[in-house]
């Protein structure tokens, strides 16, 4: 530790993200809220990452991928979205903690790697903000994240190749089909970006991963714009897909 850490951890010592305790380490978890996290590493369908209680073999995919697969390939989080995997994301959103970014591209990034495979690295692409949202929160939380993201792995990033050009109401309280529907042909790919996109296997980051409609309205208009493939990387997915809604899984927190 050099002496100007050791002033700063001082004055400002570290905390956990989750609770805001102070801890020994830098950018984690306490030990309370570690043991809290629900790591997503046994065995899941092998196309939108749902576990499974027992193992399926290689290449299984849950029942709901198989009667409707996916434009997506692959879904890579590494938790559960719980309680202190939303006090992050949340705080992150609406608390504007954009340091937090940093923390969900690392573990993005072990999770992706993982079971990456040779060959040409993906092109990181961020679920994008409508500009009125955007103007009203004044960053994107999914192109912070892939910001990190690809510097902590040299993966290449467009962070505008796709656009939100409808305005959607929230998806708060709403179940699959109706997200679905709402976000129908919300995103398109940049016109000028179709000459990256052609032939590439993207990588579409999200902060958390509900039902999927966010994400296969995304990768529809990848694969229209000449996209090779399309996997999604999330800092956590709900896993419960009859009560996939966030706010409605965990009560309100302080965002401070």
């Amino acid at each position: 530790m050099t002496a100007a850490k050791g002033v700063v951890d001082a004055v400002l010592p570290p905390r956990c993200a989750a609770c805001r305790v102070v801890t020994g380490g830098d950018g984690g978890f306490c030990a309370d809220c570690w043991a809290k996290l629900d790591f997503l590493v046994g065995p899941a369908c092998s196309r939108c990452d749902v576990p499974f209680d027992i193992a399926q073999g290689e290449g299984a995919m849950c029942g709901q991928c198989i009667a409707d697969p996916p434009p997506y390939s692959r879904v890579h989080a590494p938790l559960v979205y719980g309680e202190v995997a939303r006090s992050i994301v949340m705080r992150l959103k609406y608390g504007r903690r954009t340091g937090f970014a940093r923390l969900m591209a690392r573990m993005i990034a072990g999770a992706v790697q993982r079971v990456e495979r040779a060959g040409d690295p993906p092109l990181i692409v961020p679920v994008p903000l409508h500009r009125w949202r955007l103007w009203n929160r004044g960053f994107n939380q999914s192109a912070e994240v892939g910001r990190h993201l690809a510097h902590l792995t040299g993966w290449p990033m467009e962070v505008d190749a796709l656009m939100r050009h409808r305005r959607t109401p929230p998806l708060r309280g709403l179940g699959r089909t109706a997200r679905l529907r709402t976000v129908a042909g919300a995103f398109s790919a940049r016109p000028e970006k179709r000459n990256l996109l052609a032939g590439r296997r993207v990588l579409l980051i999200d902060d958390v991963f509900t039902t999927g409609a966010t994400a296969a309205s995304c990768a529809k208009a990848l694969i229209r714009a000449g996209a090779a493939a399309v996997e999604v990387a999330a800092f956590a997915r709900v896993v419960d897909r009859d009560r996939a809604d966030p706010d409605l899984l965990y009560g309100r927190i302080d965002t401070g």
